[in-house]
């Protein structure tokens, strides 16, 4: 039976550039880079290569550049680091979000108002397209607050936010002391982060969703942004995460950047017109309906919803006609888990429990388009014929 990988956006296919670049690293002698000797001086050469590396992917110093275990610990650095900080010096501490952020970040900031008393959480709706209500974001700007976290493209929905917007609101209050983040890990096969990120703080990448290894990932910072390392121990990353640092991760990271630097024109028309394809071709499915389908999105993301119908229903046939698909965020793919995101746009229950995701890459062929169209298809339909009453 073919495969059909619409599921890009949980993990994309690793790249053979990378396993390629990963390879020395992955077995025999592994230097330690905070070593002094010669094999430790060729993994800290490697390391500090990649750091070159995805720190141009943003436009950053190198400096900036701390690695980390993946997405959801550089967002976790990010918002508790700053939090843990900023709480210190200040008798109020506010963090303020997106309702639509990944939990990487949410878990991050109410865990932080939980445990402390001086920390709150302030999150700022979105319209019905899923975009951040920034007249929101205005008022809930006060001397209070220690972080705003706004992230680039929403992971489930592909929607592109307003991170200009986000950086204008606290250049013009005046608010030199807020750190500004935001969750690139969706957005960054796609979009040029050294320009969409322009004046953000912090950034969050993860390497799995460009087709590096799961463990990798890193927070680039734009300017000395004060936080606390959540790791201490060892003053690796310059006392920001301790730990010794993974050379093959780290590299293979760098390896996945590189690709994506190079072919982030190359193909972008292609996939945007599957995208319009698939979209076009769902929604005329009984009781689909395209997901913000006003908004500027991720050409990759195709989310619809259907009336009447369960996403694990939808989802088991479409496995069983080879489509890899998902329901929600990669974190919370099973359909029992409502989605946050789909809520905060005002989604209805009955509507938002017949989600699906499709996201594709730079790869996905006209063909497995059409086949998943087809598979969709069949798989609606045969749903609807079920749930109909028996005479």
């Amino acid at each position: 039976m073919s495969q059909y990988y619409f599921d890009h956006a949980a993990s994309a296919p690793r790249r053979d550039e990378v396993v390629e670049a990963m390879a020395p690293w992955m077995r025999g002698v592994v230097g330690n880079p905070s070593g002094s000797h010669r094999v430790a001086r060729e993994a800290r050469r490697a390391v500090e290569d990649a750091r070159d590396v995805v720190a141009s992917f943003l436009g950053v110093k190198p400096g900036g550049v701390i690695f980390t275990g993946g997405g959801t610990e550089s967002c976790t650095l990010a918002v508790a680091g700053v939090a843990h900080q900023h709480r210190r010096f200040h008798d109020r501490s506010t963090l303020v979000v997106s309702a639509i952020e990944h939990h990487a970040v949410l878990d991050a900031a109410r865990q932080m108002a939980l445990d402390f008393d001086s920390v709150r959480v302030r999150e700022i709706g979105v319209d019905v397209d899923g975009v951040l209500d920034v007249a929101a974001l205005y008022d809930a700007l006060d001397d209070t607050v220690a972080l705003v976290s706004v992230m680039a493209a929403n992971n489930e929905t592909g929607v592109l936010q307003p991170l200009d917007a986000v950086v204008a609101a606290v250049q013009q209050l005046g608010l030199s002391h807020v750190v500004t983040h935001s969750d690139a890990v969706a957005a960054a096969p796609w979009l040029d982060l050294a320009q969409y990120c322009a004046g953000i703080d912090a950034v969050s990448l993860a390497g799995h969703k460009l087709g590096g290894p799961v463990n990798s990932g890193a927070l680039v910072l734009g300017r000395d942004v004060p936080l606390d390392a959540l790791m201490p121990g060892g003053g690796q990353e310059r006392g920001r995460r301790g730990g010794t640092v993974d050379v093959a991760a780290c590299v293979g990271l760098a390896a996945a950047i590189r690709c994506v630097q190079e072919e982030r024109v190359d193909g972008e028309a292609r996939v945007r017109a599957a995208q319009h394809r698939l979209r076009t071709e769902l929604a005329r499915l009984p009781g689909a309906r395209v997901t913000a389908d006003g908004a500027a999105t991720l050409p990759g993301t195709v989310h619809v919803t259907f009336e009447g119908l369960a996403s694990d229903e939808l989802l088991f046939l479409l496995d069983q006609g080879g489509v890899c698909a998902s329901a929600a965020s990669s974190c919370s793919s099973g359909a029992a888990v409502s989605s946050h995101v789909l809520a905060a746009m005002q989604v209805a229950p009955a509507r938002a429990r017949g989600a699906l995701r499709l996201t594709m890459g730079r790869e996905t062929s006209d063909d497995e388009v059409t086949a998943v169209i087809a598979a969709v298809t069949r798989a609606v339909r045969r749903l609807h014929d079920e749930s109909r009453p028996r005479s």
